[in-house]
């Protein structure tokens, strides 16, 4: 007898809204479909009543995670419709920040992901050692969450040589706290006994649903628009881009680790190729022309998308953004279907979701 079973509004495990409707053949899911929409907040209707400085502040709170890489993407927007270029050494400090995000960011879903399964001595593991990459961010720009480094032009902030070299130190830190946290996650047991065969999504399923990021590459999707579509000298650095057949949560998981160990490999090029000269173009932001861009960019989650149109004014005549999940919550349903209940929180957090990036 099949039963229909919600989930959420409120996730369980990611306290943010969506809800699951589950159809159930006693444990087994036999279909699911998934609501969004609780947490719109006029992101984009915001942006038109907003200068494009103004428009920075705001961007950068669609996401607490991933804020750096929201006023990234919306400067590369406005820079190249302003026909700005940027110092090679303000890029470089982007990805600095953009890289130490994407480690974060990995780190906290990982954990994440333990605590869902039962693991908490694994799950506070991750989040001790997210830690030294929080300290090391707002050692850099004096926060740790919206980090105000991206100004149209530039960073905002230039590092000392004392920051360099404990960038340094704290990336050979984590690259040694990571070998016992990489162990566990692809050798313990009961970790392999929740996420293997689980919540599978197709390599085929993933193209037609059009799934970005990990959540892709996980699933033999090889993509990643650092290297496809490289913005802010992404094309100096050596990297490789991890991608996995299998398809299941425990590939989302391998591939977020490997994903660590690059971000190091690019942020230790970085800090000793650091160019000399400007970070910026200074406070003085040009009149912006009438124009539009689309801008790519390699979020933590994925594939992050801004089209800014301009008019001549001083405001966005009008600002769209495609966010990670809004392009990995179609795969939910699939990768439901034919799993048991127990497992559906782990499912669907495993699209690393962000509802609020999500409900813009």
């Amino acid at each position: 007898m099949s039963y229909t079973i919600p989930i959420g509004p409120y996730h369980p495990a990611l306290e943010e809204p969506i809800h699951a409707r589950l159809t159930v053949d006693g444990e087994r899911i036999t279909d699911a479909e998934v609501f969004v929409g609780y947490n719109h907040r006029g992101i984009e209707r915001l942006a038109q009543e907003r200068n494009f400085i103004q428009t920075l502040v705001l961007v950068e709170r669609v996401c607490g995670i991933c804020s750096h890489s929201h006023s990234l993407t919306y400067s590369l927007c406005i820079e190249h419709i302003a026909g700005m270029e940027v110092p090679k050494r303000g890029q470089y400090i982007r990805v600095i920040i953009e890289e130490l995000e994407r480690i974060h960011s990995h780190l906290l879903w990982l954990g994440i992901a333990c605590h869902i399964v039962g693991h908490d001595s694994l799950f506070m593991q991750c989040w001790n050692d997210r830690e030294g990459t929080m300290d090391i961010l707002e050692a850099l720009t004096g926060n740790r969450v919206n980090y105000g480094m991206n100004i149209i032009g530039g960073a905002r902030r230039d590092f000392t040589d004392d920051q360099r070299r404990d960038l340094l130190a704290a990336m050979d830190d984590l690259e040694k706290r990571m070998g016992p946290i990489t162990h566990w996650l692809t050798h313990d047991k009961t970790l392999a006994m929740r996420t293997k065969g689980v919540g599978i999504l197709t390599r085929a399923d993933a193209i037609r649903l059009g799934a970005v990021g990990p959540h892709a590459r996980a699933s033999g999707v090889d993509m990643d628009a650092r290297r496809d579509a490289p913005y802010s000298s992404y094309e100096d650095f050596e990297f490789t881009i991890p991608v996995q057949e299998s398809g299941d949560v425990y590939a989302r998981v391998v591939i977020r680790v490997l994903e660590i160990y690059e971000s190091i490999k690019i942020i230790r090029q970085a800090v000793d190729n650091l160019p000399e000269g400007p970070i910026n173009l200074g406070n003085k932001i040009p009149k912006v022309p009438a124009g539009e861009f689309i801008a790519r960019h390699e979020a933590p989650r994925g594939q992050l998308v801004y089209k800014v149109v301009t008019d001549g004014g001083l405001n966005n005549h009008r600002l769209s953004l495609h966010v990670p999940t809004f392009k990995n919550a179609p795969t939910v349903p699939v990768m439901l279907r034919g799993n048991t209940v127990a497992d559906a929180g782990l499912i669907v957090a495993s699209i690393d979701p962000c509802f609020s990036c999500l409900d813009r």
